[in-house]
């Protein structure tokens, strides 16, 4: 962590961050409205959380991260735009949809650039394989919408298996979803763009 970071930590934690208790979470008395929740699993360095969140001040933000570094860049984020639709889980997402996220509550799930675990031996461990599919249904609104963005082709096509065998939810494209204009670019993007990366986007929804 930069010391602007482990600051930023320090600081506003406190303020933002949601601590991990096995038992749900009531959205409204956390952010203070009943407006749509949308987590994003891995936010990274939350730059584009942030931008996403101030682009959208009516719809509420959950970032689960175990990166303590890009907790703080985004802690630091939220106090420098004066965000008041985003908190922090820091946490393994997993557990905390599992013991914190009430199912049917949510508006929408963010997943961009996840860990591609590029060896066969390691596709078990992706987050968009089923069972795990499975839980992330149940945990959005009927409506509600599952989008995943990455820059690893082969992993792109088996996530895009994995949700259409995923009971409850469908593609809302013939195939892969166009790119979504609203989504800022980053850092980690440009980097797989430079390596000739395909950048591939994925839609899904959860039908009645």
């Amino acid at each position: 962590m930069t010391d602007s970071q482990k600051k930023a930590y320090a600081e506003y934690a406190p303020r933002w961050c949601i601590p991990y208790n096995a038992q749900m979470v009531s959205f409204a008395e956390v952010f203070g409205n009943d407006n749509p929740v949308i987590i994003e699993i891995g936010f990274g360095m939350g730059v584009a959380t942030a931008e996403i969140a101030a682009q959208n001040p009516s719809i509420n933000y959950i970032g689960i991260e175990v990166f303590q570094a890009g907790v703080g860049k985004l802690l630091n984020e939220i106090e420098h735009r004066n965000l008041c639709n985003i908190r922090i889980i820091e946490h393994d997402a997993i557990e905390v949809l599992e013991t914190m996220i009430p199912d049917s509550s949510l508006a929408g799930f963010h997943i961009f650039f996840p860990d591609p675990w590029q060896k066969k031996k390691h596709h078990k461990r992706r987050l968009i394989r089923r069972p795990r599919t499975d839980l992330l249904t149940k945990k959005l609104q009927v409506g509600g919408y599952l989008y995943m963005v990455t820059d690893w082709y082969e992993y792109a096509e088996d996530a895009f298996a994995e949700l259409s065998a995923t009971e409850g939810l469908c593609s809302r494209y013939e195939g892969f979803a166009p790119p979504q204009t609203w989504r800022p670019k980053t850092k980690f993007e440009q980097k797989g763009l430079n390596k000739a990366h395909r950048i591939t986007e994925l839609m899904f929804q959860r039908k009645e």
